[in-house]
């Protein structure tokens, strides 16, 4: 059960870096296999993948400000996917007990759901 919710946790944290990618208006795209093979360098994945695949990119950019604007891309996608994600009815107790809402979190009637906003320049 483990591993099946590690994994989970790994797809939810690769599908936010290519929902960040496409906010960022760059093409890239990481499969499973390209994901994994990253991981093996932790916090340095984005920029091995952008020394190795997009390099070209560095003439441009500095590496810090792209590996920046990605990662906190990548956060704004995760932190959104995880907060509008249903609560399992398994769950539900364990949410009750420590006052959050069954349905996700509370919010006052005039907060709304955050948004994900196409960046107005691309970076490719």
């Amino acid at each position: 059960m483990l591993n099946a919710l590690l994994g989970q946790t790994a797809e939810a944290h690769r599908h936010a870096y290519n929902a960040a990618f496409e906010e960022l208006g760059l093409t890239w795209y990481w499969d499973a296999a390209t994901y994994a093979r990253l991981q093996a360098h932790g916090r340095n994945a984005v920029r091995v993948y952008l020394e190795t695949e997009q390099a070209h990119l560095l003439r441009a950019y500095e590496a810090d400000f792209l590996i920046d604007a990605i990662e906190a891309a990548q956060l704004r996608c995760h932190t959104s996917t995880v907060a509008n994600r249903p609560r399992p009815a398994s769950h539900s107790w364990i949410s009750n007990s420590y006052g959050c809402a069954p349905d996700g979190p509370r919010q006052h009637a005039s907060s709304s759901t955050p948004t994900h906003r196409p960046a107005s320049t691309a970076l490719t």
